[in-house]
């Protein structure tokens, strides 16, 4: 039996579309079967392959038993925040948030598991106390949650928009006006269900960005998340052609001749769950970016890195 929680990242979307995205073991066309042979309840209930989940909807999928055991590891860990209810952690890029399929070992969920004794429940029992996530080559900060009574309070926050999170990325191009609002729904490419794309029926996302500094080809900017979309600034900044260097995925392959994606989420502030006090930690830009940015301003182009 595996059992999932929806948080707000997956919220409206079909049941069939979601459990492919959280295990990656599951295709669309395996949750269908499972669904049609009442393999999968929503909270307790039969449902069909189009039901569109809800916030908290408790998700179990009755299958053979699998080891889905996470083993804690020791892996050095930046906490950059800690106290009672929550962590906030500088992840390096290259380190995947938690287990999942091609990635069991080396997550930032085994090293929590070895670093801290109380963790909450999680969305489901491969991720226990992640709040949120950054993509493996984003480096930068994240909450972790203690405790399911903060987990709780910190995921309203990214529902209602109270969090604030702010990246700092590099750009191929330069970016005319100094900043600028994106709004362009996001969702699944119908072309690869592992990438995601500006679609008409995807889900609304808005990214406000501001130009920090111009180079010859390049621009250093900042991007403020209203919503938290998966991929959201990769996918945002492709679609208005200016695509993040260093993205293996969302960058034409002559973009990215930078070896490791050039973003990284700076500053992370929210209510705190215990004392309602806003709390606010900001991590500088990784030794590789503040090289890549020193090398455009002496060089105007990368050098080894």
């Amino acid at each position: 039996m595996i059992q999932l929680i929806i948080n707000e990242e997956h919220i409206g979307e079909r049941i069939d579309k979601v459990i492919p995205a959280l295990l990656s073991d599951f295709s669309r066309s395996k949750v269908q079967s499972l669904i049609e042979n009442k393999k999968i309840f929503v909270n307790e209930n039969v449902v069909k392959s189009s039901y569109k989940v809800e916030l908290e909807d408790e998700i179990t999928i009755y299958v053979e038993e699998v080891d889905t055991s996470i083993k804690a590891e020791d892996i050095p860990l930046d906490v950059c925040y800690e106290d009672d209810d929550v962590i906030v952690i500088n992840k390096d890029q290259g380190m995947v948030v938690h287990p999942a399929n091609g990635h069991y070992s080396g997550t930032l969920v085994n090293a929590l598991l070895h670093h801290f004794s109380n963790l909450s429940s999680g969305s489901s029992e491969v991720r226990p106390g992640i709040v949120h996530r950054i993509d493996k080559d984003t480096s930068g900060l994240l909450m972790v949650a203690k405790n399911d009574a903060a987990h709780e309070f910190l995921s309203a926050q990214l529902k209602d928009k109270t969090a604030y999170r702010r990246y700092i990325a590099l750009v191929k191009g330069e970016i005319p006006h100094n900043e600028g609002v994106i709004r362009a729904p996001i969702g699944r490419s119908s072309h690869n269900r592992k990438e995601m794309a500006v679609i008409s029926e995807g889900k609304p996302a808005v990214t406000h960005f501001k130009v920090l500094e111009r180079f010859h080809g390049f621009t250093l900017i900042e991007c403020l998340l209203e919503t938290g979309r998966t991929h959201q600034i990769r996918v945002h900044m492709k679609y208005i052609k200016y695509p993040i260097v260093g993205d293996s995925t969302y960058a034409p392959k002559h973009v990215y001749n930078f070896k490791g994606q050039l973003l990284h989420a700076e500053t992370l502030s929210f209510i705190h769950p215990t004392t309602k006090e806003r709390i606010s930690v900001s991590k500088g830009l990784p030794s590789y970016f503040l090289k890549a940015l020193e090398d455009l301003r002496k060089y105007g182009e990368f050098k080894e890195n």
